[in-house]
């Protein structure tokens, strides 16, 4: 593995709770793998910029690659396909993701370049690796005490599939809003989940 991307979705930015457990995921990763490169796209702290009519246009016609039109997402593509391995840290807004990561999708699942239109389906040009997403939540969405529908999960494993990612691991950090004791719970929850798979089995805390 020579290669993590780190999606950080949370306005938080680098205090997020899943934005810190992401880097205690790398620091286990780079134990094993001490030449381990981490690139970081932090959404909050450098918001991309909105979608436009140029790029609009450059979606419906045959625009080459190198189009002005078309830096910013050849650009994140680029990441996302040097990575072994990609972790997105997101919290849930509203049931689903936030604004910050549905405009990152609208940039990277790009037609004749991330994915293609066939008559049976979308099928996707990128290689397949492994994904793991972190997902916190002030309130409970899974489990016994969820109280509010989660779109989240279900909207963006169809995402990352049209991408032709498949290998997709979710993790709930539920009820930050509860108190420190209740986020020291979720966490440790979290890392003791995390730590049976085989690439995290040496989880170093941050």
């Amino acid at each position: 593995m020579n290669n993590v991307l780190l999606i950080n979705a949370s306005p938080n930015g680098q205090v997020s709770h899943a934005n810190q457990l992401a880097l205690e995921l790398v620091s286990s990763l780079q134990h094993q793998y001490p030449r381990l490169e981490l690139v970081k796209r932090d959404l909050g702290a450098h918001p991309l910029s909105p979608l436009g009519m140029d790029y609009a246009r450059a979606l419906t016609s045959d625009t080459p690659f190198d189009s002005p039109e078309l830096e910013a997402s050849e650009v994140l593509i680029a990441e996302l396909e040097r990575s072994d391995m990609l972790l997105i840290a997101t919290p849930m807004h509203n049931f689903t993701i936030p604004a910050a990561l549905k405009l990152w999708i609208d940039y990277v699942l790009r037609i004749h370049r991330t994915f293609n239109s066939r008559p049976d389906g979308k099928v996707g040009l990128l290689s397949d690796r492994p994904v793991y997403v972190l997902v916190g939540s002030g309130g409970f969405h899974q489990g016994e005490r969820a109280r509010q529908p989660d779109f989240l999960t279900t909207y963006l494993r169809h995402v990352l599939n049209t991408l032709g990612l498949f290998n997709l691991h979710f993790s709930y950090l539920q009820g930050l809003v509860f108190g420190e004791e209740a986020v020291r719970a979720t966490l440790e929850h979290a890392r003791v989940r995390l730590a049976l798979e085989p690439r995290f089995n040496k989880l170093v805390y941050a």
